[in-house]
């Protein structure tokens, strides 16, 4: 059991509904059901009455909700505790790997040089997660690709820098012989992607960027929950996988990956600051990872 279950029960409690929770937490109803309904197997008692439109909480329930609250409520109070104890400022960065690649790691170096009594936590998750980080205010700073976390209101978005597409296959795979790969040779590649759940903007930017070339995307495989599972079926398999260029910092040496040419339209990569509770320090960072976006750029990394 984790803490995440305990909020996921409490949010569906207060709510009534799983479809209305689901929203605040934004979570899928299936996903958030499912986290639910594990809960109840490890407890082996249901915790809700199921209606058509509605939930309520069992005896049960209503005995548990009041202790998972007070729990919510011990963890966040020892969290603040320790900070406060060891004084130490904390500075907290959801980020997308592969809008981050080569410029993270060097911003990071540098601000922990300039600023050794902050300390920086960082959250690499999926975007419904790295969503829902920000809307409980429990991220600082947001680096991540468009469209679907840069519209997340209480943050105020700045374009980073443009990343561009790449077919990433295994080093004997019919296409990775050639230098620059043409969008019209993928009509019969069967492709691998990433999931629906965890990347619900995926499957669409894909569509929508082979669209011109007349046809669509070849999937054979829609469940990989994130770039390291798919590079595993990747290894495994004779498929390619269209992604952002930042992939190429943390691949496989047992793959390889090609340009588009023609190039598909660059995908911007955003920093979000916090609104509703700004750190004193994201603005600096946000700087740090500014000016190593353009030194990339100028040295053509």
């Amino acid at each position: 059991m984790e803490l995440r279950h305990l909020r996921y029960f409490v949010g569906v409690a207060a709510h009534g509904s799983f479809n209305r929770a689901a929203q605040i937490l934004h979570l899928t109803q299936p996903a958030l059901s499912r986290q639910v309904r594990d809960l109840e197997d490890e407890l082996s008692v249901p915790l809700f009455v199921r209606g058509k439109n509605a939930v309520k909480l069992t005896d049960a329930g209503e005995r548990f909700y009041d202790e998972a609250r007070e729990v919510l409520a011990r963890a966040e109070l020892a969290v603040q505790r320790v900070r406060d104890e060891t004084r130490c400022e904390v500075l907290r960065v959801g980020y997308s790997p592969s809008a981050t690649a080569g410029i993270l790691p060097r911003a990071l170096q540098r601000f922990q040089t300039e600023n050794p009594k902050v300390q920086i936590e960082l959250a690499d998750v999926s975007p419904p997660e790295m969503i829902r980080m920000a809307v409980e205010g429990r991220l600082d700073l947001v680096i991540a690709l468009e469209p679907s976390v840069t519209t997340t209101v209480g943050f105020q978005w700045t374009e980073l820098h443009r990343v561009t597409h790449v077919l990433v296959m295994r080093a004997d795979h019919p296409l990775a012989k050639l230098k620059r790969i043409a969008p019209r040779r993928l009509r019969e590649v069967p492709l691998v992607g990433l999931a629906r759940a965890n990347f619900p903007d995926y499957v669409p930017h894909v569509r929508r960027i082979l669209k011109p070339f007349g046809f669509e995307p070849r999937f054979v495989a829609l469940e990989m929950d994130g770039v390291s599972t798919l590079f595993a079926s990747l290894e495994a398999y004779h498929a390619a996988a269209i992604l952002a260029d930042g992939v190429i910092e943390f691949m496989p040496r047992s793959l390889v990956c090609r340009p588009f040419l023609p190039k598909f339209d660059s995908v911007v990569a955003k920093i979000g600051l916090s609104s509703t509770s700004p750190n004193p320090h994201a603005e600096l960072f946000a700087e740090l990872l500014r000016r190593e976006a353009r030194r990339a750029e100028s040295s053509g990394a």
